[in-house]
C-alpha cells in the first residue's frame, strides 16, 4: 500500500490534470491522469534537479514524449517548485502563456525539449543520453564523476508506432546506453479506439531484439512500490537501455476511463466533480493542492538543490586540479566558440582548381575538427559520399565493440536519416555540442519532421546535405531534389546554404556557426565547381551579394550554388 501523502500527490495530479484541460476547455486529460503515478514516482524518488536552476549541467533530464499529455509535465514543475505557477496552469494553451499545447523548450523552464510529434522525444532522449556519454568519457576523471545524470522518458503507444522512434531506439540499444530508462504508459487506448485494430505487436520482444532491457509493472495505476522497484532494477543494469512497461488505465478515475473519449477532449463538469469526490476532494472546488502535498514536493527540490550545491563543489575541485578541462566545459556549456577559431577557415583564388562542394566541405571540417571540440559529426550511411568524417576521427561506439569509445565524436547513424536528425537535436538540446549530420540533400525530407523541430526549438544543428541537384548524376529524379530547397527557405528560423565555391563553403560554416540559436542546412554539389572571381568568406553573412558587377547593367543573373558559375558565364557571353 502506498502511504497516505504518496496517495494524496496522485490524486492531486489527478484532479488537477483535468482541472487544467478542463480550464483551457482543449487538450488530453486521460494521459495525464494515467500516468500520474509513475510521474509521482519519478519526480519524488528518482529525479535530480533543481527548480531555481533549471540548467544545472549535471541535472537528470526528464522527457514527455507522448507531449499531447503534458498537462502532466506542467503539473509536476508547478509541484516541484520550477518558476511555473497556477495562474500559468490556468492560461494552458493560451496564447504568449508558459504552457503551450505542447512542450516547447524555449517557453517553460524546465522542458528539455519540445515535443509533441509523436516519437520525437523518446528520439530525442536518446541524443541526451548520448550526450551524457560523451562528456563522461571526454572529462571524467577518477574521484570527479562530473556527467552521470540519468535520462527519464514517458512514451505512449503512439511514440513506439512511429518510425522515428524505431530507428533512434535501434541505435540507443547497440550504443547500450544504460543511463537511459524510458517508461511505456501501456494504456492500449489511441484516437481511434483500442490498440487492438492496429497495434498488435509484443513491444517487450522488440525492445529485446535491439539490445534494451525489459521490465513489466502490471498495476500501473495503483502499485507505485513496483513502480519505483522496476526504476531502481533498471539503474543496477548499466549495459543497456531499459524499457519498463507499465499497465494503465486512461483517463483513470473518470466514468470514461479506460476509452479513447478521455484522450483528447476535457471532461464533462459532472464527471470532474464525481474524479474529485472519489478522489477524496471536495468536487465544487478548482485547482486545489494541499500545503502537505507542496510540502512533499519542496523536500524533493531541496534535495536537488543540495546535489547541485555538492556537485558544484566537486567542479570548483576539478577546476583546481583540470583548470584547461574545466574551463573547456564552461565555454561549452556557455554556447560560445573558442576564440579565433575562424582563422582555420580555407580561402580560395580562381587561380585554384575546380572542386566540388562536398568535398570543400570536408576540408572545412577537418580543419574545425581540431579548433571546436563540441563539433559532433555523422553520416546517415553515407560517410564516404557526404565526406563528413575527418581522418583523424574516432567513432562514438560502446568500448566492448573495440569499433571505438563514448569520446568519439563521429556517430554512425546507419540508414536512418529521421533517427540522426531527432538525435542530433537531443544532442545539441543536452548543451554544450554542436552536431552535424549527413545525407543527400533528397533525403532531407525523410526525416523532416525533426529537421523542422530543430528550427522549432533554436538549435544550432547543421544539416550537411550534398548531391544538391541534377547534377548529381545518373541516379535520376529519384534523387534529384528539385523542390526541397523551397521547404527549407520557407522555413522560419532555419538558414539555408547553397554555397558556389570554396569561400562560400568556408562562409557558410562561419554562419552556420555563429547563429547559435538556429539550425542550417548545407547543400552540396557532387560535381567540380570553380573557384569565382568576388566570392569571399565574409560575404556569406550578407545572404545574397553581388559576385560579378557592371557599370550599366541591363539585366540581372542570379543564382546559388552549382548554377552561380554558369551565370558568370553566361555574364560573359551577354557582355
Amino acid at each position: 500500500m502506498v502511504q497516505h501523502i504518496d496517495q494524496r500527490a496522485i490524486n492531486t495530479i489527478r484532479c488537477l490534470a483535468a482541472d487544467v484541460v478542463k480550464g483551457a476547455n482543449s487538450g488530453h486529460p486521460g494521459a495525464p491522469m494515467g500516468c500520474a503515478p509513475m510521474a509521482h514516482v519519478l519526480f519524488n524518488k528518482f529525479l535530480t534537479f533543481n527548480p531555481k536552476n533549471p540548467k544545472f549541467i549535471n541535472r537528470d533530464r526528464f522527457v514527455l514524449s507522448n507531449g499531447h499529455g503534458c498537462a502532466l509535465q506542467y503539473i509536476m514543475l508547478h509541484l516541484s517548485g520550477y518558476d511555473l505557477s497556477m495562474e500559468d496552469l490556468k492560461q494552458f494553451r493560451q496564447l504568449d502563456s508558459k504552457t503551450p499545447g505542447h512542450p516547447e523548450i524555449n517557453d517553460t523552464p524546465g522542458i528539455e525539449v519540445t515535443t509533441g510529434p509523436l516519437g520525437q522525444g523518446i528520439s530525442n532522449a536518446v541524443g541526451l543520453a548520448a550526450a551524457e556519454a560523451h562528456f563522461a568519457a571526454t572529462f571524467n576523471r577518477p574521484g570527479y564523476d562530473l556527467f552521470n545524470n540519468y535520462t527519464y522518458v514517458i512514451l505512449g503507444d503512439g511514440c513506439l508506432q512511429e518510425g522515428v522512434s524505431a530507428e533512434a531506439i535501434s541505435l540507443a540499444g547497440h550504443w547500450k546506453l544504460g543511463k537511459l530508462i524510458a517508461l511505456y504508459d501501456d494504456n492500449k487506448i489511441t484516437i481511434d479506439g483500442s490498440t487492438e485494430v492496429s497495434f498488435t505487436e509484443d513491444v517487450l520482444q522488440r525492445f529485446q531484439s535491439y539490445g534494451w532491457h525489459t521490465l513489466v509493472v502490471e498495476d500501473g495505476d495503483n502499485d507505485t512500490a513496483s513502480i519505483q522497484k522496476a526504476i531502481e532494477d533498471a539503474k543496477t543494469v548499466t549495459d543497456k537501455p531499459t524499457l519498463i512497461k507499465i499497465k494503465t488505465t486512461i483517463g483513470y478515475g473518470s466514468l470514461n476511463q479506460g476509452e479513447e473519449k478521455v484522450h483528447g477532449a476535457p471532461l464533462s463538469d459532472d464527471d470532474i466533480k464525481q474524479v474529485k469526490e472519489k478522489f477524496g476532494f471536495n468536487g465544487d472546488e478548482k485547482y486545489i493542492v494541499s500545503q502537505e502535498v507542496y510540502d512533499l514536493y519542496n523536500s524533493r527540490a531541496e534535495e536537488g538543490a543540495k546535489a547541485e550545491a555538492k556537485w558544484n563543489a566537486l567542479f570548483a575541485s576539478y577546476k583546481s586540479e583540470f583548470p584547461k578541462e574545466g574551463a573547456e566545459i564552461e565555454r561549452r556549456f556557455s554556447g560560445k566558440l573558442p576564440e579565433g577559431w575562424e582563422t582555420v577557415l580555407p580561402r580560395f583564388t580562381p587561380a585554384d582548381p575546380a572542386v566540388a562542394t562536398r568535398k570543400l566541405s570536408e576540408g572545412v571540417l577537418t580543419a574545425l575538427s581540431d579548433v571546436i571540440p563540441e563539433l559532433l559529426g555523422g553520416s546517415a550511411d553515407l560517410t564516404g559520399s557526404n565526406l563528413t568524417r575527418w581522418k583523424k576521427a574516432v567513432d562514438f561506439q560502446h568500448p566492448s565493440t573495440h569499433l571505438g569509445d563514448y569520446s568519439g565524436r563521429y556517430f554512425r547513424y546507419g540508414v536512418r536519416e529521421h533517427g540522426m536528425f531527432a538525435i542530433m537535436n537531443g544532442l545539441a538540446a543536452y548543451g554544450g555540442n554542436i552536431p552535424y549530420g549527413g545525407t543527400f540533400l533528397n533525403f532531407l525530407t525523410y526525416g523532416w519532421g525533426a529537421a523542422r523541430l530543430s528550427a522549432l526549438s533554436h538549435l544550432r544543428v547543421l544539416y550537411v546535405m550534398t548531391h544538391d541537384s541534377i547534377g548529381l548524376g545518373e541516379d535520376g529524379p529519384t534523387h534529384q531534389p528539385v523542390e526541397t530547397l523551397v521547404l527549407t527557405r520557407a522555413t522560419p528560423n532555419m538558414l539555408t546554404f547553397r554555397p558556389a565555391d570554396g569561400n562560400e563553403v568556408s562562409g557558410t560554416y562561419l554562419v552556420a556557426l555563429e547563429n547559435q540559436h538556429r539550425p542550417s542546412v548545407i547543400a552540396l554539389s557532387r560535381q567540380n565547381l570553380p573557384q569565382l572571381q568576388g566570392s569571399s568568406i565574409e560575404a556569406v553573412r550578407r545572404g545574397g551579394y553581388i559576385l560579378q558587377d557592371a557599370k550599366e547593367p541591363q539585366i540581372i543573373l542570379v543564382a546559388t550554388g552549382s548554377e552561380t558559375s554558369l551565370a558568370v558565364d553566361a555574364a560573359k557571353k551577354l557582355t
